[in-house]
C-alpha cells in the first residue's frame, strides 16, 4: 500500500501536513464529505485551508466533488490510478433520504450516452435517492 505521501506526490501534490491529514481523513470515511465535516473534524484548521485543500485534491484528479441534491458538494477520493486534471468518475452516487449520507457506487458505472451533433458534454452526474441498506433495517 502506498504512502499518504507517495499517493499525493503521484497526483502531483505537495504533501504538506494538512493535506495528508485530509487525505487521511477522507480515505477513512465510508460515506463522501463536505467542507463542513472536514471543518469540524478540524476545528482548529483555517476553513480556506481545508478548503484549498479539496479543491486541490479535486484539481489534480485525487478526488472528485458529487452533487447529491442537498446543495452542499461532497468530496470522495476517487478509486482510480489513471492521474488527469479533466477526468471524470462515471459512476453512480446514491443518496440516503433518511440519514443524509451520500456514498460511491464505482462497481456500477454510467452507461455511455449518445448525444446529439454538435453538443459536448463537460460533466455528468447520476444520482439515486432512497433509503440506505443501514436505515432500511
Amino acid at each position: 500500500m502506498k504512502t499518504i505521501e507517495k499517493q499525493l506526490q503521484d497526483y502531483g501534490i505537495r504533501p504538506t501536513a494538512m493535506r495528508m491529514l485530509v487525505y487521511q481523513y477522507i480515505s477513512s470515511q465510508n460515506s463522501t464529505v463536505s467542507l463542513t465535516a472536514v471543518e469540524n473534524h478540524f476545528e482548529k484548521s483555517d476553513r480556506i485551508t481545508l478548503y484549498r485543500t479539496l479543491k486541490t485534491f479535486e484539481e489534480k484528479g485525487l478526488a472528485h466533488q458529487i452533487d447529491d441534491g442537498t446543495g452542499v458538494p461532497k468530496y470522495a477520493l476517487c478509486k482510480h490510478e489513471y492521474h488527469s486534471e479533466k477526468h471524470n468518475d462515471l459512476h453512480l452516487h446514491f443518496h440516503c433520504n433518511k440519514c443524509g449520507k451520500t456514498v460511491c457506487l464505482t462497481e456500477h458505472q454510467i452507461p455511455q450516452i449518445n448525444l446529439p451533433d454538435n453538443y459536448l458534454p463537460e460533466n455528468i452526474n447520476m444520482l439515486i435517492k432512497g433509503t440506505c441498506d443501514k436505515c432500511n433495517i
